[in-house]
């Protein structure tokens, strides 16, 4: 059976209706210093569950629905088809799971899946969640060299991916692809051996097939973006993405039949799960702050999207594009927005093209903890109003199944919880989290896992990498990366901070704090992307002279004054969200230059 004759053209109307109501949001919401998690009891006995019984069970139950449209004509042609129902999506993957099983693929492997988002990549991750095989994720963008070395550490022994991928893995196949034996090519395959994807599925069938898994086994390695150090591969298990599904579900009111447009492909395996539509938009989702906007709206609105992740960059960008053209957006009832923080402006702009009842939420979390905390898009407007411009972003409070405390800052490792490391609500410490969707280790990478996790009898608090404070009610505020801090003579100056008494300038796009000069004696600079068309050289001294006048004004959080600065066209961000700016690069580039006044 073919892929084109396991989907069916677009119907007239393909989004499944919904009945609107009220999101749970701020519902379930515990005070500080209360234990909010489902703890993870290490010594209980390992339940049987995989997560991709998720699939099977929506088969079954919203056959019929739509469960996948391709708006990307390339995306189309490469699936055969327009859209696809959860039957067909169900069949799909168990025709990918028993094909990849003929090739040699097990329970436990390591697979690369470096794939396109679109119906192959879905199919082909549940089909690995079924054999109990274990997909790794890596973004591609971070480029050839930090993705070799990234494979390396893993030991691979499958491989899934485009005729460019191949080309990676002939190149380095000596070195870091030597342990590969099943090869699939998705597309056109050349001079290397294995098979196509196309011919794996024509010649399996799509008989059921799910492994027993325990939910502690481990279902899926996601590499960090390495945007503030080097990529990490996170272990997940079948039981922390059970719990994230949960999570986010309960949190957010999220239901079956909702329609998601899927601007950030991980999250579109959630939504899969929760008996969501995913509408893939016409986009590259590498390169998120250069969507095309007409497309991303076309894409909510041809299908009655109610929800919607994405970058803080795609968002800035449509949440212009919705005010500059006077576009609504009536059909959403919530927008998510991670990856960085998440400025005012964007929310005003964004509650401009929605409805009354609609809000949006900018969740807080990594690849090692999600989701964490987080809070509706009124809320932060409300609370800024309230708060001083070197405040930080306050990111909300903690969902159920999550717990965050804030303990005194260190670089080292901390072996053991000990309550003494907490520090009061209103200082700004390091943040660390538990609960059921915290990862416990990085794969191959003990001192890493040393520095990043602490034990606390049964369970593992992970150190976030993030320094912050909780407010009186409850609320955690982001205050920047630990990494990233500022230590002078002085003092420590932190850098979302710092940065926010800039950004209220009108003129200013961005800044960024970084420090020159050995820690404990580093000199403090700014760095200024001025807003379009306002960069004028003549005016740069007065304009440095108005922005340290203001930041001086500041001291909240801020106990000493920034009196170096410096411009730039634009400011350098990571390669995932687009968003993360890049204050080591922006570091070594300002040793170099001399800063304002």
């Amino acid at each position: 059976m073919s892929i084109k004759s396991a989907c069916h053209a677009i119907d007239s109307d393909p989004a499944v209706r919904y009945s609107r109501r009220e999101p749970m949001v701020g519902t379930t919401m515990h005070p500080p210093n209360t234990v909010a998690s489902t703890r993870q009891d290490l010594s209980a006995p390992p339940q049987l569950h995989n997560i991709a019984s998720y699939l099977s069970r929506l088969a079954a139950e919203r056959g019929r629905q739509t469960a996948v449209i391709l708006m990307d004509p390339r995306a189309r042609r490469s699936a055969g088809c327009t859209s696809c129902t959860f039957a067909e999506f169900e069949g799909l993957s168990n025709r990918y799971a028993n094909g990849l099983a003929a090739t040699g693929v097990t329970g436990g492997i390591r697979v690369l899946v470096m794939v396109k988002p679109g119906l192959e990549f879905f199919a082909i991750i549940f089909a690995l969640f079924k054999l109990g095989a274990v997909p790794v994720m890596i973004d591609p963008g971070m480029g050839v060299a930090r993705l070799v070395d990234c494979v390396r550490r893993v030991d691979l022994q499958g491989f899934i991916g485009v005729p460019v991928a191949h080309l990676v893995r002939l190149a380095h196949r000596r070195s870091a692809f030597r342990d590969v034996r099943c090869v699939v090519t998705v597309g056109r395959r050349l001079g290397w051996g294995g098979t196509t994807l196309r011919e794996l599925a024509d010649n399996a069938t799509d008989r059921a097939i799910m492994a027993e898994t325990r939910r502690d086994d481990p279902a899926a390695i996601l590499f960090t973006s390495g945007s503030t150090g080097p990529a990490k591969g996170v272990v997940y298990e079948h039981g922390m993405f059970d719990a994230q599904i949960r999570m986010i579900q309960a949190y957010y009111g999220m239901e079956a039949g909702e329609v998601d447009v899927s601007t950030f492909p991980l999250f579109a395996l959630f939504s899969l799960a929760m008996g969501m539509t995913v509408v893939i938009p016409e986009m590259d989702a590498s390169r998120p702050a250069r969507a095309d906007l007409a497309k991303i709206v076309r894409a909510i609105h041809d299908h009655g999207a109610t929800n919607t992740f994405g970058s803080p960059a795609l968002w800035k960008n449509v949440a212009h594009y919705c005010k500059e053209s006077g576009v609504k957006l009536p059909s959403l009832r919530r927008v998510l927005i991670a990856g960085a923080p998440v400025s005012p402006a964007i929310i005003r702009c964004l509650h401009g093209a929605l409805l009354d009842e609609a809000d949006v939420q900018t969740p807080y979390g990594a690849t090692e903890a999600l989701p964490v905390a987080s809070i509706g898009g009124r809320e932060v407007l409300a609370a800024r109003q309230h708060a001083p411009a070197d405040a930080g972003t306050c990111v909300g409070r903690p969902v159920v199944g999550a717990e965050f405390r804030i303990i005194r800052i260190t670089d080292g490792p901390i072996e053991a919880w000990s309550d003494d490391l907490l520090v009061a609500d209103g200082e700004i410490g390091e943040i660390v989290v538990r609960g059921p969707a915290v990862t416990r280790e990085y794969f191959g990478l003990p001192q890493a896992t040393r520095l990043a996790k602490t034990r606390d009898g049964h369970t593992v608090w992970h150190r976030m990498g993030d320094v912050g404070y909780r407010d009186r009610e409850g609320r955690l505020w982001y205050a920047g990366r630990k990494s990233q801090r500022v230590i002078t003579e002085s003092g420590t100056l932190f850098t979302d901070c710092c940065e926010g008494v800039f950004n209220e300038h009108p003129d200013v796009a961005r800044s960024a704090l970084v420090g020159v000069g050995p820690p404990g004696r580093q000199t403090p600079i700014i760095i200024i992307e001025p807003k379009h068309g306002r960069d004028a050289r003549a005016r740069r001294a007065t304009f440095a002279e108005e922005l340290i006048a203001r930041n001086r004004q500041s001291t909240v959080h801020n106990r000493q004054s920034v009196e170096r600065l410096l411009f730039r066209r634009s400011l350098p961000v990571d390669i995932r969200h687009n968003a993360k700016i890049n204050r080591e690069k922006l570091a070594d580039w300002a040793s170099r230059k001399r800063p304002l006044p």
